[in-house]
């Protein structure tokens, strides 16, 4: 049962209430963009991601069986920590392992394991195995979504970088050029993917509407918000 109105150590003057905004906010848990489902504090404007709200203190993840990881409100240590989901920066709420050091943001830490856009499931996988349909990168670290067939693969980091990008440009009156060019980001990818499809323009097109998708399930998976906003925000 979901919990309406909460009280956080992290914000110990004032209860937190569930709410629902289709504006991105920035959860001052983890440090990460948020839309969606959140707890907030009115007077304070004070966001935590559902995933950060409601945290476990210990978790474990398949990917990492030996593996126990403890909520921490920041980073542990003084050097930088990356998360070993997404590649991007820790800077706030992060699921630590003392053992092997591994990282994972609250949200990235609850990925689900399979996806479902609706006409393939999407698995998420530690390793990229082929080439990023988004960035073009083959092996590497950072985890990343593939389909049932293995034609289709993205990088969890390249996700989270486009829908950034994207509310930059729609929220932060960035240059409407620039706006224009995040909302085709997605048929931009047609160089990528002809290297895949020996520049025949039909599978191309229907690799770009794939891709496209599959782009759309990742980000609620990562936003914890299968809402159709998500295709509002990144122009599809």
């Amino acid at each position: 049962m979901t919990i309406v109105e909460i009280s956080h150590d992290s914000h110990p003057q004032h209860k937190l209430k569930l709410q629902y905004t289709e504006t991105p906010f920035h959860c001052h848990g983890c440090k990460e963009a948020g839309i969606g489902v959140n707890y907030k504090c009115k007077q304070c404007e004070f966001h935590l991601h559902k995933a950060c709200a409601v945290a476990a203190p210990v978790i474990t993840h398949p990917f990492y069986r030996k593996c126990e990881f403890k909520l921490c409100e920041r980073p542990p240590g003084t050097v930088m920590r990356i998360c070993d989901a997404c590649r991007n920066d820790v800077l706030g709420f992060v699921f630590h392992c003392n053992g092997c050091g591994f990282d994972l943001h609250p949200c990235c830490a609850n990925l689900p394991q399979v996806l479902d856009d609706g006409q393939r499931n999407f698995y998420l996988c530690h390793k990229l195995s082929s080439s990023c349909h988004r960035c073009g990168g083959d092996k590497g670290p950072g985890w990343s979504y593939r389909s049932k067939c293995k034609n289709y693969n993205l990088h969890v980091s390249c996700v989270k970088e486009l829908l950034v990008e994207s509310w930059q440009a729609k929220y932060l009156n960035v240059d409407k050029n620039k706006v224009r060019e995040l909302q085709t980001r997605i048929p931009s990818l047609n160089g990528t993917l002809e290297t895949h499809h020996k520049g025949k323009v039909g599978k191309v097109m229907k690799c770009c509407k794939i891709v496209a998708r599959a782009i759309r399930v990742i980000v609620a998976a990562i936003l914890g918000d299968p809402t159709a906003i998500i295709a509002a925000v990144l122009g599809f």
